[in-house]
């Protein structure tokens, strides 16, 4: 027993314990950067604002020797940024809505005076509007057609010719076509909703029969469609984006995902065309672009690899993407994030400042001007930004989440920049974004679409829908008119009933949306 010799305690050497502290930082600091979105998720709001005093960390102090001390005691002048406030008061009612005068009046004993008890004459009047809604109704339209014969024969019965009906053989009208499909598309009412809306004007209508007008109603609409794709795909800057959709597969036990992609064209093609895919394989958008030259304005999604090796679209990528990362970073590394963030407000400062001196009449030399002030004022400060990513990268662990946001501009620099190379290319896709925000509102309430043939329907309505909301356009009054005429319409002039072509028709139809 004396003999046996007790163990020796190894200890550890110096770099792995080194290694081991890399690695549990960087584990601890990917854990508290998933926490914090997903708490930003769940409950925080989806703005993107910086705190003032945050940026103000980042002054350079040689910028604050610079400034003069004031010789006397009193205290220097303070420089206020201009603040655009609304006007205030109450919105005048607008002009085209019909007007009713109700007058009230004195009685006869009223109009006498007290004094001399004469009959007082009216000398003026005081109006007021009152703004009053009229419910939405219900009525049957009963077509009768007359028949007509020879009394002498009794041979050649000629009948009048039937009007043209959107569903052939069906009893909905055009008016409860566009009440529905602007409700489910443009509001977001799903079809159960309209059951117990029409219910209530006591008529009984299934979702079953809605959905299949849905479906018949976009067989109708989809030369249209076509036809605002193919004027898309003219255009010389494209913005696309997509999101997800479930949608019921009735050989599965569950819903599968989807993919629901927007097409947005540029001034002279304003419309915005979506696709449904089953599935967000690359053959998608590739099939989409097969025939497009231009710029794209998209997010880093590896499916357009391939079309940008054709060497026929260039990649222009959103500055909006590349700072969210930073900004769900910042609380992890706040000193590296907030100077990040600081390099990209200065971008979007410069675009401000652009902004302000736009001519809407003159979209061409505005592009110029604004060509110019990114190669004067935006290229110094990417410069500038692309020198501390490049030298602050190598001080941070590779894998923590500035670092990764980082990687991913360096990695793709020349997709950042190219904004800078055209006065029509914006600094982010954030039109992109926004025209597809209906469908991310639309899944929240009517949750899926029933089959692939229900999501491919649901992009034309959807097309047509955004490209009215473009064009300023009323899309009931549109789909109504244009629901009326489309069966009977020439196919070589179907241009006419584009949204921007059909509100020169109809100027009565223009809604300038809200700023």
């Amino acid at each position: 027993m004396g003999n046996v010799r007790k163990p020796e305690i190894l200890n550890p050497a110096p770099t792995m314990v080194l290694v081991y502290g890399y690695e549990q930082q960087r584990e601890v600091e990917q854990l508290k950067h998933f926490i914090e979105r997903l708490l930003r998720q769940r409950f925080g709001a989806r703005s993107e604002k910086i705190a003032p005093n945050q940026m103000s960390l980042f002054d350079e102090p040689e910028a604050a020797e610079e400034v003069a001390e004031p010789e006397d005691d009193e205290p220097p002048p303070t420089a206020v940024s201009a603040h655009r406030r609304r006007g205030g008061g109450r919105n005048k009612l607008p002009d085209h809505l019909p007007r009713e005068r109700v007058e009230h009046d004195l009685t006869e004993s009223e109009k006498r005076c007290p004094c001399c008890d004469q009959t007082r004459q009216r000398i003026g009047e005081i109006s007021h509007e009152q703004l009053e809604f009229i419910p939405a109704s219900l009525k049957v339209i009963e077509h009768v057609r007359f028949k007509y014969a020879c009394r002498e024969c009794e041979e050649h019965v000629v009948l009048a010719a039937a009007p043209a009906r959107p569903i052939a053989k069906g009893f909905a009208g055009p008016g409860l076509l566009s009440t529905i499909l602007v409700g489910k598309y443009s509001d977001h009412l799903p079809l159960y909703r309209h059951e117990s809306i029409l219910s209530r004007n006591g008529v009984q209508l299934s979702r079953s029969t809605m959905s299949r007008w849905v479906l018949e109603t976009a067989e109708l609409l989809q030369p249209l469609t076509d036809l605002m794709k193919s004027r898309v795909l003219q255009s010389h800057v494209m913005h696309t984006d997509d999101t997800t959709i479930p949608v019921q597969d009735q050989r599965l036990s569950r819903t599968r995902t989807g993919r629901f992609w927007v097409y947005c064209g540029d001034a002279g093609h304003p419309y915005s065309v979506y696709d449904f895919t089953p599935n967000r394989e690359r053959a998608g958008p590739q099939a989409f672009l097969k025939h497009f030259r231009g710029y794209l304005q998209a997010d880093a999604y590896a499916g357009y690899e391939e079309l940008y090796r054709s060497g026929r679209i260039q990649q222009v990528l959103c500055w909006a993407h590349a700072r969210r990362k930073f900004y769900d970073a910042r609380t992890v590394q706040p000193e590296a994030a907030h100077r990040a963030l600081l390099f990209i407000q200065q971008l979007y400062a410069i675009e401000r400042e652009a902004s302000d001196l736009q001519q809407p009449a003159d979209c061409e030399r505005w592009w110029q001007h604004r060509r110019q002030l990114r190669q004067d004022k935006a290229l110094p400060v990417l410069e500038q930004f692309r020198d501390w990513l490049t030298e602050t990268s190598r001080v941070l662990l590779p894998k923590s989440p500035v670092a990764v946001a980082m990687q991913y501009l360096l990695s793709r620099w020349s997709g950042f920049t190219r904004y800078c190379t055209e006065g029509i290319l914006s600094i982010d896709n954030n039109l992109a974004e926004r025209t597809l925000r209906p469908c991310a509102i639309g899944r929240k309430n009517y949750l899926f679409v029933g089959s692939d043939r229900g999501g491919e329907a649901a992009a034309v309505h959807y097309s047509l829908m955004a490209s009215c909301k473009a064009n300023e356009v009323e899309p009931f009054a549109y789909l109504r008119d244009v629901l009326s005429r489309i069966t009977d319409h020439a196919a070589d002039r179907l241009e006419e009933l584009l949204p921007d072509q059909w509100l020169k028709q109809h100027p009565e139809s223009h809604r300038p949306r809200r700023r």
